[in-house]
C-alpha cells in the first residue's frame, strides 16, 4: 500500500477509534492498522502519517501537546452539531424510520464510535409518528430541481385510508408549478402555483409520491404575491380565505402564542391577566387554534367567527349528548 493510502488508512482509524476523551497510543494505532487493514508498520512510518495529515489540514492532537496519546481534534461537524441534527432527525415526523436511520448513521460516521454511541444509548425509543412513505429524498431532490429549472412537476398525492394504509387521494397526477419549500407546523411543504387557480398552495412532501418534472416551464411569479407571506399566515397550513382576527388571550398563553407564531406576532396589553392578539390566517385555522387553546384564549372579532365558533361548540355537545 503506498504511503498516502496507509495515511488515509490511519484518518480512518484516528476518526472512528480516538477522541479527546479516547486518545490513541502509537501501539493502539497500530493494532488498529493491522486489525483493519492488515498494515505492519514501523514507528517512524506512523509518525511520518500524522505528520502528512497534519500538513494537510487535518487537526491532530499528538502525545506531546497533551500527554496522553493521540487523536483527531478537528472534525466535520462539531459533536454538539451532529447530536442536534440527529435529534432533529429523529423527531422529525415527516422523515421516514429507514431514512431517519441511514441519516443519522451517516452524521454519526463523522465522530468517534464512543460519541456515536452516547446518541444510540440515549435515543432507544423509535418515534411512532413517523411517515410510511420513504420516498422523501427523493421527493425534494425532485422538487428542487424544479424549483432551480423554473420547471412543472407532477406527482401523486397520499392520504391514509382506514387500513393506515397511504394510498392515492385521486386518480389523476397533481401537476403544479413548484416555488418555495418551506417548514412549518413541524412538517415540509412545497409551496406552489397552478394554472387551475391564483395564488399559492401548499402540499406535504411527505404525502408526495412519484415525484417527476415535467419538460415544461413554470410561468414567471408575479411580484404581486408573496410566498413568505403566504406560508407565514397559513395558521397549521389550513387552507382558506385570509383575513385579520383578533383573540382575547390570558397572560399566561404568552408562551404557547409565540410559538405558534414567533417573537414578530402583534401583541396589545389590556389589563394585567389578558392581551388581545391580532394575526392574518385562514378561518379554518384561526377556529382550530381557537379550540386547541380554548381555555385560554378567545375570538374577539371578527364577530361571525364567533358565532362560527360557539356553532361548531353547540355541534359537539351534540354529540356528546
Amino acid at each position: 500500500m503506498e504511503k498516502k493510502q496507509s495515511a488515509l488508512a490511519m484518518l480512518d482509524i484516528l476518526q472512528k477509534y480516538s477522541d479527546e476523551e479516547h486518545p490513541l497510543s502509537l501501539n493502539e494505532i497500530a493494532g488498529h492498522l493491522e486489525t483493519q487493514y492488515g498494515l505492519k508498520l514501523e514507528r517512524r512510518t506512523i509518525y511520518s502519517n500524522i505528520a502528512m495529515l497534519s500538513d494537510s489540514g487535518y487537526e491532530i492532537s499528538k502525545y506531546d501537546d497533551n500527554r496522553k496519546g493521540y487523536y483527531l481534534e478537528g472534525r466535520k461537524f462539531d459533536k454538539g452539531e451532529v447530536l442536534l441534527l440527529c435529534n432533529a432527525i429523529h423527531a422529525s415526523h415527516f422523515i421516514s424510520q429507514k431514512q431517519s436511520q441511514e441519516l443519522i448513521r451517516k452524521l454519526l460516521s463523522t465522530q468517534s464510535k464512543y460519541q456515536a454511541k452516547e446518541f444510540t444509548d440515549r435515543v432507544y425509543m423509535a418515534n411512532p409518528l413517523k411517515t410510511a412513505n420513504r420516498q422523501l429524498l427523493y421527493t425534494i431532490e425532485a422538487v428542487s430541481e424544479a424549483i432551480r429549472d423554473h420547471k412543472v412537476l407532477q406527482f401523486t398525492y397520499l392520504k391514509y385510508d382506514l387500513d393506515k394504509k397511504l394510498v392515492a387521494r385521486r386518480n389523476d397526477p397533481y401537476i403544479v408549478e413548484p416555488r418555495y419549500i418551506v417548514y412549518a407546523d413541524s412538517r415540509a411543504y412545497m409551496i406552489s402555483t397552478s394554472t387551475h387557480h391564483e395564488g399559492f398552495t401548499h402540499y406535504r412532501l411527505d404525502r408526495m409520491k412519484d415525484a417527476l418534472v415535467v419538460n415544461e416551464k413554470a410561468r414567471a411569479l408575479s411580484k404581486d404575491v408573496d410566498a413568505y407571506e403566504y406560508a407565514r399566515n397559513k395558521l397549521f397550513m389550513y387552507n382558506g380565505e385570509m383575513g385579520y382576527v383578533t383573540y382575547k388571550c390570558d397572560s399566561d398563553a404568552i408562551d404557547q402564542m409565540i410559538d405558534v407564531f414567533g417573537p414578530q406576532i402583534s401583541i396589545i396589553p389590556d389589563d394585567d391577566n389578558h392581551f388581545f392578539l391580532r394575526v392574518k390566517t385562514s378561518d379554518t385555522g384561526a377556529l382550530y387554534l381557537a379550540q386547541q387553546y380554548m381555555d385560554h384564549i378567545t375570538i374577539h372579532e371578527p364577530e361571525r367567527l364567533k358565532k362560527d365558533f360557539l356553532k361548531k361548540l353547540k355541534e359537539v355537545s351534540r354529540r356528546y349528548q
